[in-house]
C-alpha cells in the first residue's frame, strides 16, 4: 500500500512522540514526609508548628503549651511509622487534651522508610487463608506500579515480615529525630514523658534498653510491636529492662502482634522485677472516642502515681 506524503508525515510524528515517551526518565513520587509537612503547614496554626534539625534532616514538630495553672511536665508524642501526629488512633486527642491537665506536648512527624521489594516477605498462608491470599496477591500484582522501590506500601500489621535492614535504617532516622525533640523539650523544664505508638514505640523501647544518656521520667507505650517476627519476640523481654517507668497499653481489637505478646511481657516483667511496669487493656478499637477518654484517664492516673 502506497501512503500519501501527508500520511507519512503523521506516522513519522507519531513514532517520534512514542520515542520521546519511551526515553523519558521515571519521575519519583513525592516523599511521604514532604506531603505530611506540606499538609501540616497548610492546615494547622502556625504557632503550633516548629521546625527542628536532626543532623541534616529538617523535620516538623507540633508544640502546644500547658493550659493548667502549673505545668507538670512535657510529653513527647511519637506516632507509629507512616502515621501523622494528628492521627485518630488516640495521638491527636492526647496532643490536645494533655494540655488541659498540666502538660505541654511536642509531637513529631515521622521519617520516610526506605522500601525495597526484597525487604518484605509474606508468612506462610494457613489452610483457611491460602485461597484468599492468592486472590489478593493476584489483584495487587495487576495494579502494582512499575517501580516499587520508592513506593511505601501501607500494610496490615501481622501480614508482611519487614527485614531487619529496613528496621535498623528507620531506627537510625527515628532516634536522630527523637534526640532533637528531646533536646528541644529540655528547655521546658520539669518531667519529660514519652508517649509512643506502634512500631515507633517498639524501636524506642529497644533504644532505651541500651541505656542512652537522655533520661525519661516515664514511658507510655501504645500497642508497641515490631513488624519482624524475631525482633518482636525479643521485644517482650527487652521492655522489662528499660529504666523509665513503663505503662504498656494495648487494645482488645488492636494489633495482633501486640495481643499475642501481652502474657509473655508479664512473665518477663516478673523475672526482671520491674515493679514500675503497668499493663492496661482498652476495649474496642483505637479510633473510638470512648477509648480516647479512657486512654487519657489511664495515662493521667499512671503519671499521678509517679509524681
Amino acid at each position: 500500500m502506497k501512503l500519501k506524503p501527508a500520511h507519512c508525515l503523521i506516522y513519522a510524528a507519531c513514532f517520534a512522540l512514542m520515542g520521546n515517551v519511551n526515553a523519558a526518565d521515571f519521575i519519583k513520587p513525592t516523599p511521604w514526609s514532604s506531603l505530611v509537612t506540606n499538609d501540616i503547614q497548610r492546615f494547622l496554626p502556625s504557632d503550633e508548628v516548629r521546625t527542628l534539625l536532626a543532623g541534616e534532616d529538617e523535620f516538623i514538630s507540633l508544640y502546644r503549651q500547658s493550659m493548667a495553672a502549673s505545668q507538670r511536665g512535657i510529653v513527647l508524642i511519637i506516632p507509629d511509622w507512616q502515621h501523622v501526629p494528628t492521627n485518630n488512633a488516640g495521638i491527636n486527642f492526647l496532643r490536645k487534651q494533655l494540655n488541659e491537665i498540666g502538660y505541654a506536648t511536642l509531637a513529631m512527624t515521622m521519617p520516610d522508610i526506605d522500601w525495597h521489594p526484597a525487604d518484605i516477605t509474606m508468612p506462610e498462608p494457613t489452610e483457611n487463608s491460602e485461597t484468599e491470599s492468592t486472590t489478593q496477591n493476584d489483584q495487587q500484582a495487576d495494579s502494582a506500579p512499575p517501580d516499587q522501590t520508592q513506593q511505601a506500601p501501607h500494610f496490615v500489621t501481622g501480614e508482611p515480615n519487614i527485614s531487619e535492614a529496613v528496621l535498623d535504617d528507620y531506627k537510625l532516622k527515628l532516634i536522630a529525630r527523637f534526640n532533637a525533640l528531646y533536646n528541644s523539650a529540655m528547655d521546658e523544664g520539669g518531667n519529660i514523658i514519652v508517649v509512643a505508638q506502634g512500631a515507633s514505640a517498639g524501636l524506642l523501647i529497644e533504644h532505651y534498653a541500651s541505656f542512652p544518656n537522655n533520661e525519661l521520667n516515664a514511658f507510655i507505650s501504645l500497642g508497641s510491636y515490631l513488624p519482624n517476627s524475631i525482633r518482636n519476640q525479643h521485644l517482650n523481654a527487652t521492655l522489662s529492662t528499660i529504666s523509665p517507668p513503663l505503662l504498656d497499653i494495648f487494645y482488645s481489637e488492636g494489633n495482633p502482634d501486640t495481643l499475642q505478646s501481652v502474657k509473655d511481657r508479664k512473665r518477663w516483667v516478673r523475672k526482671h522485677a520491674k515493679y514500675d511496669y503497668r499493663q492496661r487493656e482498652l476495649f474496642g478499637v483505637p479510633s473510638e472516642p470512648e477509648q480516647h477518654e479512657r486512654l487519657l484517664k489511664e495515662i493521667d492516673g499512671f503519671l499521678r502515681r509517679l509524681f
